[in-house]
């Protein structure tokens, strides 16, 4: 499973709330195999803000 950077999602969440293109769209444009995990992003972007980018460093026990 690939691990994309804060800047890297950012980036592709900016692209979509700026009007840039659907989810489709930029999953190709940016080389993301699965449409969905943009949704994913953009809607914890808009629920949670920056931080719900950001991966977790939690481990779990």
């Amino acid at each position: 499973m690939a691990k994309y950077s804060y800047e890297f999602k950012k980036k592709v969440v900016n692209a979509y709330l700026n009007g840039e293109g659907g989810y489709d769209y930029l999953a190709k444009l940016y080389g993301i195999p699965d449409s969905t995990k943009v949704k994913l992003w953009v809607d914890n972007y808009k629920s949670f803000g920056d931080d719900s980018l950001r991966r977790s460093r939690k481990k779990l026990t």
